[in-house]
């Protein structure tokens, strides 16, 4: 590989502007697929298989009108007074002219609604009076009768009184009813779509497409429908189920990151042109990449994260990769090696680490296949082509543009100095026994503490209440849970398998007992029956429950409900609705996180074995990443969970991100693995020359510390940007990605893993005789290379 990629840097810096134009068109080529195939990005997320998702599989067939999407528009005043009779005039309009929008199947005017359930209640009690002046109708006829005596025929009076009998067995039928029909509508006083004091009022939307299939411009249909007419005195805000906004891709947040990133670039480098290589190279990878993602968003169902993950690990590792092969290219001209035998030499050694760096991360992206999540493999998919655009940029189009500026890549004071510079070290020394079992000892305390927060973590998904304060989504949400309650934000749909060959009665009473049952659970506020199918063989009934949907009361109804034995022993209930889906696709994730985290952990074992030929060192590097990856937890927890610091950072405390957790895994795993190849190859490097093993710590330490060092602030720096993101979901991967870097790059692979080290002496570089002799020799550091090649 080495000797590949030599003569492939050699190639790259001597037909420069062939390898340039390559690029160039590659961008073109992915600008124009985007201009062809983008179609929308989605903001929801599903898993196949769920409990939730067979529910709605079964509505699907049995009632369709609600197995679709739904959102809620909100009507609120401004002054809080009642909305006028003008007002409702105007938004009962604006329902009935929305009924035409694209996938709409229905739009329901809350004052309808109100009014029929006004009607409902009154018919009630009209039906109670009338079956009051019936029965007493029937107690004077009863009367007249028993007066009557001996007087009327037997035969008369026989049949007169089963007239009476039967009238009465009518009425008893009748109020039977009647009181069922009151019982259901008293467990549904709660749930209401025109807030008590009149100020505000719920359009529910619903939509003939389920969630994950329906297209962002029907929802912005609807949206600008409701926008198009103001009513007067009034705000329009939307749920986050229709407006949630699709990120930006890059903002003022990740610019500023990656300013930072130049800064540090031009630290280390001290050339302008030096460190803008880098940057220049990683937005040419970043664009390629995430236009060749977009392109597909036509064809794959993208959630509006894919991308932005993409641009998130494309600007990081481009940057960092085609810094590690300048960096090695620089030192080799400073000490007067010929420009492109320095390029093809830097590209067989450092690129050839760049190249196993890249192919651990790559792994343990495209690794994320196996959880059986589609969005959450497709995530990993376009992480994993952007890392791999970012090693093919910096084996490639790097060592051209080095070609390109020749001795230009050192600045002016540099380039005098050319030839009086060698790389040997002669001021290493290793530290001391003391030293090291202190370092490990405070460091690992240090780790286990930040990671304390972690045992208490909950998953969920970001609801309306996670939006921006200045957001539409977030405005609903709150007006909502203060007009309506929390529960509002997030009803639950439950389904009730009945017998077959039910009537009307016997439905009824089913509806009754089910209602009665699912009223009685700890945190329902409100039941009530909405739909029964034509055959009578499935009702649906929505569920207000007394929490938000991302909150632990309604996570434990929804366990509770599901727990639940069939009602009189025939009837099985199902549970769908938002907070349900979110509630099945977070325990879904948590439960494919300890697979994901073997399978990851395994394969890179085996290539930090084969890079190494080392047992205890990919061992070392694994523990200190579990170690870095807890403590990641923990800060995420701490401050997106608990609240540390939410008022500065702008975060409204909720559950963590469901699939947050599987992602770091895979990529800060891949990007910990690319630290430590850097700092142990020195070291191995060192020890395989004849340097003491102690002695070859220090020496590996002393010469990777500077590039990790730069290479991990760039990361941080990039990934940082990301925390100010609009987005919710953004800023907990952006900051949970900036710490587990910050972590692993400073504590563990500079501080921990050269102290544990040190410790194990040379039992660190053991490995048994019968597996070192059938391994391959892959020769990552370019020492055969370098014999073979002298710059």
């Amino acid at each position: 590989m080495a000797e590949l990629l030599y003569r492939l840097g050699k190639f790259a810096a001597r037909r420069a502007w062939l390898v340039i134009t390559t690029w160039v068109a590659l961008l073109a080529i992915a600008g124009l697929g985007f201009a062809a195939g983008f179609s929308g990005l989605a903001t929801s997320f599903d898993i196949p298989g769920t409990a939730s998702g067979a529910v709605i599989d079964e509505l699907e067939e049995q009632l369709p009108d609600f197995a679709g999407a739904s959102g809620t528009v909100v009507f609120e005043t401004t002054d809080g007074s009642p909305i006028s009779d003008e007002q409702r005039t105007q938004i009962s309009a604006l329902v009935a002219a929305g009924d035409d929008l694209p996938d709409v199947a229905d739009i329901i005017d809350p004052f309808e609604t109100e009014q029929q359930r006004a009607d409902r209640a009154q018919e009630l009690v009209v039906g109670q009076t009338q079956l009051d002046s019936a029965r007493a109708q029937l107690d004077a006829g009863q009367a007249q009768l028993d007066a009557a005596g001996q007087q009327l025929p037997d035969q008369q009076r026989a049949e007169q009184q089963a007239q009476l009998d039967a009238s009465r067995q009518e009425l008893d039928r009748q109020a039977a009813r009647l009181g069922l029909g009151a019982e259901l509508l008293g467990f549904a006083d709660e749930i209401r779509v025109v807030s008590e004091d009149g100020s505000t009022a719920l359009v529910n939307v619903a939509f003939t497409e389920p969630r994950m299939e329906l297209q962002e411009e029907s929802k912005n249909a609807v949206i600008d429908h409701f926008e198009s007419e103001q009513v007067d005195g009034t705000r329009v805000s939307f749920s986050s189920d229709m407006a949630q906004a699709v990120p930006q891709l890059i903002g003022a947040g990740e610019i500023v990151g990656v300013a930072f990133a130049a800064i540090i670039l031009l630290v280390m480098l001290g050339s302008v042109l030096a460190a803008a290589l880098p940057l220049v190279t990683a937005l040419v990878g970043v664009a390629i990449a995430s236009l060749g993602a977009l392109a597909f968003s036509g064809v794959v169902e993208m959630a509006s994260v894919t991308p932005v993950l993409g641009v998130m690990l494309g600007l990081a590792v481009g940057i960092d990769y085609s810094l590690f092969v300048i960096n090695r290219h620089r030192k080799q001209l400073l000490q007067g090696a010929d420009v492109r035998e320095s390029i093809g030499l830097a590209n067989g050694t450092a690129g050839n680490a760049v190249v196993f760096a890249g192919t651990t991360v790559i792994v343990a992206l495209f690794a994320l296949n196996v959880t059986g999540v589609p969005f959450l493999g497709l995530m990993g998919t376009v992480g994993a082509v952007a890392v791999l655009i970012a090693v093919l940029i910096s084996i490639t189009l790097t060592p051209a543009a080095l070609g390109v500026l020749g001795e230009r890549v050192l600045g002016r004071r540099a380039r005098a100095r050319i030839g009086q510079e060698h790389h040997e070290d002669t001021k290493a020394k290793p530290m001391s026994t003391w030293r090291a079992v202190v370092t490990v000892i405070v460091a690992a305390v240090v780790l286990l503490i930040v990671a304390i927060p972690a045992l208490s973590m909950r998953l969920g998904l970001p609801d309306g209440s996670s939006e921006p304060v200045h957001s539409a989504s977030y405005r609903a949400f709150m007006t909502t849970e203060n007009a309506f309650g929390a529960g509002a934000n997030g009803p639950l749909l439950v389904t009730a398998a009945l017998p077959e060959g039910l009537d009307e009665a016997e439905v009824l009473t089913a509806q009754v007992d089910v209602a009665r049952t699912l009223a009685e659970q700890d945190g329902v506020v409100a039941v009530a029956p909405i739909a029964v199918s034509d055959d009578n063989t499935l009702a649906a009934f929505q569920v207000l429950p007394s929490g938000g949907p991302n909150s632990e009361s309604t996570e434990q109804l929804v366990r509770d409900i599901r727990s639940l034995p069939s009602i009189a022993d025939d009837i099985e209930l199902g549970l769908a609705g938002q907070a349900a889906i979110n509630i099945d696709i977070s325990e879904n994730l948590a439960a494919v996180l300890p697979t994901y985290l073997a399978v990851v952990v395994g394969l890179s074992l085996l290539i930090m074995i084969l890079v190494f030929r080392s047992i205890l060192v990919p061992v070392i590097a694994t523990g200190g990443f579990v170690l870095s990856l807890f403590a990641t937890y923990g800060a995420i927890v701490a401050i997106f969970q608990w609240g540390w610091f939410a008022d500065v950072l702008g975060i409204h405390p909720g559950p963590i991100l469901s699939f947050l957790p599987v992602i770091l895994v895979g990529i800060l795993f891949g990007l910990a693995m690319d630290y430590q190849l850097f700092l142990a190859s020195g070291m191995r490097e060192a020890y395989v020359h004849g340097a003491p093993a102690r002695l070859a710590v220090a020496i590996g330490f002393r010469a990777g510390r500077s590039v990790v060092t730069a290479a991990g602030l760039i990361m941080v720096s990039v990934f940082g940007g990301f925390i100010f993101s609009e987005s919710t979901m953004i800023r907990s991967i952006g900051f949970g990605l900036a710490f587990g870097v910050l972590v692993d790059a400073f504590v563990v692979r500079m501080l921990l893993m050269p102290a544990v080290m040190h410790l194990l002496g040379r039992s660190a570089w053991w490995i048994p005789r019968w597996l070192d002799r059938i391994m391959p020799n892959v020769d990552v550091e370019g020492a055969a290379l370098e014999r073979r090649h002298h710059a």
